[in-house]
């Protein structure tokens, strides 16, 4: 497969996997609005019932998903990843929205692309490429725009938001950049599937998740369609985002990821009646051409190297 091919075949996975993680937003927020659910309950059994399906699958293809334990150096690495990479950018998410929305909870986590540029930036000892900052910057002024309508008050979400807010771009800029080693040695999914039991397992621990009554719940056949939707939406969009890296930089896979809160806002206007205004559309246009060009000039510069 040539470079354009895996180039064009990583846009697609980032693409597809950024849309099915901003639809899980309104979901999430659906769900936390309608129902007595909380949040380290809903995480707890979406982390390990997406886990076990996960690992279950790759069982039943004949994968070996056992051997990555005897190697104490790949079992940190995993444990570590579970618990600061996988529980930490979707508890944080999952928070964010409980306290905002899901329009503000996506918007916050844009804040990744800063924190893996300078990152990198400091790891290579050298300014980013102009066309990343440029490219970064017009994707956040039209995301701007789509979120506020261009007014800096809408912008006025809660302490607790904005907190919950900057862990996500933290938490999102690990999982991006950490795993990177042990899913070249692994795979995606071995990796993926066992870091959200991991990380299930360890906020059912800390939430003393058994002790709650909430689990009566789940009989709901509403609830347990949207917690079912989630679940696999959450575990496609997990695995077709780090797929992706094989094919592009951190970098560009983070900008790209711009679809999420398009998808969360199309969703919420349909779903949750919220109504798009002239600077909304405004934002999506610039947001778009700007996503287009950061990936067209990123082919460039691959090219040239």
């Amino acid at each position: 497969m040539n470079h354009q091919s895996h180039r064009l075949r990583g846009i697609i996975l980032i693409i597809s996997g950024a849309m099915l993680w901003g639809a899980t937003g309104p979901l999430m927020e659906w769900v936390l609005s309608n129902s007595e659910l909380t949040v380290p309950f809903m995480l707890t059994v979406r982390l390990v019932l997406a886990g076990i399906i996960l690992l279950s699958f790759l069982l039943i293809t004949k994968k070996d998903v056992t051997s990555i334990w005897r190697y104490p150096v790949w079992w940190r690495k995993l444990v570590i990843f579970g618990v600061l990479g996988m529980l930490g950018v979707q508890y944080s998410f999952v928070a964010a929205i409980d306290a905002s929305n899901a329009v503000v909870a996506t918007l916050l986590q844009f804040l990744a692309p800063i924190f893996i540029i300078i990152f990198v930036s400091i790891s290579y000892r050298k300014w980013p490429p102009k066309y990343q900052v440029l490219g970064i910057l017009g994707t956040l002024v039209g995301l701007f725009l789509l979120l506020t309508n261009a007014s800096f008050e809408t912008l006025l979400v809660s302490s607790e938001a904005l907190l919950w807010g900057v862990v996500v771009g933290l938490t999102f800029a690990f999982y991006t950049l950490y795993p990177a080693a042990i899913m070249k040695e692994w795979g995606v999914l071995i990796v993926v599937g066992w870091g959200m039991l991991i990380g299930g397992i360890v906020l059912g621990v800390i939430s003393r998740v058994w002790s709650s009554d909430e689990s009566s719940l789940l009989l709901d056949p509403k609830i347990a369609l949207m917690l079912t939707a989630i679940i696999f939406f959450g575990t496609a969009a997990f695995v077709l985002f780090l797929s992706s890296m094989k094919y592009i930089t951190a970098v560009e896979t983070s900008v790209l990821s711009s679809m999420e809160p398009l998808t969360a806002m199309i969703i919420s206007v349909i779903w949750l009646g919220r109504t798009l205004a002239i600077w909304q559309i405004v934002g999506i246009v610039i947001m778009l051409v700007c996503v287009t060009w950061l990936s067209i000039e990123g082919d460039k510069q691959q090219a040239d190297e």
